[in-house]
C-alpha cells in the first residue's frame, strides 16, 4: 500500500525531497475532516512523519560535530499546501515530520502532536510496522506537563473563536444584535454550566 505522499508524487502534484516519499511511515488526516465537521470543499490535512536518511539523523557519521564548526542543515519537515489533484477533485495540505522532530514536540506534549497519535483509525491513511510501534506506545508521551500545554492551547483556540463572533456580530442585521446586546454573558456562562452537570448526571 502507497502512502498519499508517494500516490501525489508519483501524479507530479508535489515536489518533496527525492528521498521522502519512500521513507514515509506515518500519515493521517486532521482538521475538519477528522473531527467529521468537513464540506465538500473542505481541503484534506495530511500530516505525518517520516525517517531522514540516517546521517541526517545521525549527523556524527558523516564527521559532524555537535557544537563544532560549520553545521549541515538538517530535514525538519517538509510542507506543501493547496495541493489540487483534479482527478479526484480534492485539495491538500501536506504537512511531513523528521521522526525526530516528530518525537521531540510528542514529548513536549505538543497538542497538534498528541492529536497524530490519538486520532480515530479511519483517519490512518498510511502506517508502517515502525509507527504501528509508536501508535500502540502513544501513551507513554503524556506526563503532567501536559495540563500547561493543552490549557494554553484551549485559551489560544477559545479566545479565536471569540474574535470570530465579534467579527459575525459585526455582520449581522442591527435588530439581530440589539437582541445580542441584552444577553447577559454571565447567563451563557450559566446555561453551559448547568447543560454541563446535567449530562455527568
Amino acid at each position: 500500500m502507497a502512502s498519499r505522499v508517494q500516490l501525489m508524487k508519483q501524479k507530479g502534484l508535489i515536489s518533496p525531497p527525492k528521498w521522502l516519499p519512500a521513507n514515509i511511515h506515518y500519515e493521517v488526516l486532521t482538521g475538519s475532516v477528522s473531527y467529521a465537521c468537513s464540506s465538500d470543499t473542505s481541503d484534506m490535512d495530511i500530516v505525518g512523519f517520516c525517517i531522514p536518511p540516517r546521517e541526517d539523523v545521525f549527523p556524527h557519521l558523516r564527521g559532524e560535530i555537535p557544537g563544532f564548526g560549520r553545521q549541515a542543515q538538517r530535514f525538519g519537515d517538509w510542507q506543501q499546501h493547496h495541493v489540487m489533484d483534479v482527478e479526484a477533485r480534492q485539495e491538500y495540505d501536506f504537512s511531513i515530520y523528521s521522526i525526530v522532530k516528530f518525537f521531540h514536540l510528542a514529548m513536549e506534549n505538543n497538542p497538534n502532536i498528541i492529536e497524530l497519535l490519538f486520532t480515530p483509525q479511519r483517519c490512518v491513511l498510511f502506517c508502517s510496522p515502525v509507527a504501528q510501534i509508536v501508535r500502540d506506545n502513544r501513551k507513554l508521551f503524556l506526563h503532567k506537563g501536559s495540563y500547561q500545554k493543552f490549557r494554553g492551547y484551549s485559551y489560544q483556540q477559545l479566545s479565536k473563536l471569540g474574535n470570530k463572533n465579534i467579527e459575525v456580530e459585526k455582520k449581522m442585521p442591527p435588530k439581530i444584535r440589539s437582541i445580542l446586546g441584552k444577553i447577559d454573558r454571565k447567563d451563557l456562562k450559566f446555561l453551559n454550566e448547568e447543560k454541563r452537570d446535567r449530562n455527568l448526571i
